[in-house]
């Protein structure tokens, strides 16, 4: 539309608006008043307000923060990975630090695992060559379904301790899938 047009398109509406009786008491005023500054200020802060309470969200599951440490035996274990599975949701996962500390992601990096129980796995295989593997924790530990190890997850935390055991055997290594 050209200036011209919004020019006619406008005068015209105020010309309309003036035939009409008592034009002068909600004419161009309506827009000026403080009761309709009042009410249009206020609703644009509940328009605000509703937009924030909802969130836009990322369209994801919610998910909380969640770290803590794997103990071996009362000690810190030193290598692999841990794995919270849930049913019905994503995993997530984490590296184990030489302190023996972990934190879990499930779509980015720390953003933790979603609310639940979850069946615990941790990875403590270490590669040695193609035909050799360290294992720093028994491999039943490796699979959530044979680990035994279950934790329920009910908001934000980071002290979560995952304890294992040796149960009297301890560190080896494998070599082309016999234990040595």
């Amino acid at each position: 539309m050209g200036r011209s047009e919004y020019k006619r398109r406008v005068t015209g509406a105020w010309a309309m608006a003036r035939r009409w009786p008592g034009w002068k008491d909600f004419g161009p005023a309506i827009c000026c008043s403080p009761s309709a500054t009042r009410l249009i200020l206020f609703t644009a802060l509940c328009g605000i307000a509703l937009i924030s309470v909802s969130g836009c969200g990322d369209g994801r599951p919610e998910r909380v923060a969640v770290s803590g440490q794997v103990l071996i035996d009362g000690k810190p274990l030193t290598h692999g990975f841990i794995s919270m599975v849930p049913k019905g949701a994503r995993p997530a996962s984490g590296t184990i630090g030489p302190d023996g500390r972990f934190i879990m992601t499930t779509f980015e990096c720390g953003d933790g695992t979603v609310l639940g129980t979850h069946a615990v796995s941790v990875m403590a295989g270490e590669t040695l060559s193609e035909t050799a593997t360290r294992w720093h924790a028994p491999k039943k530990y490796a699979d959530p379904n044979t680990s035994g190890l279950v934790e329920t997850v009910d908001g934000p935390t980071d002290s979560l301790v995952i304890k294992l055991t040796w149960g009297g055997g301890k560190p080896f290594i494998e070599r082309d899938g016999d234990a040595t």
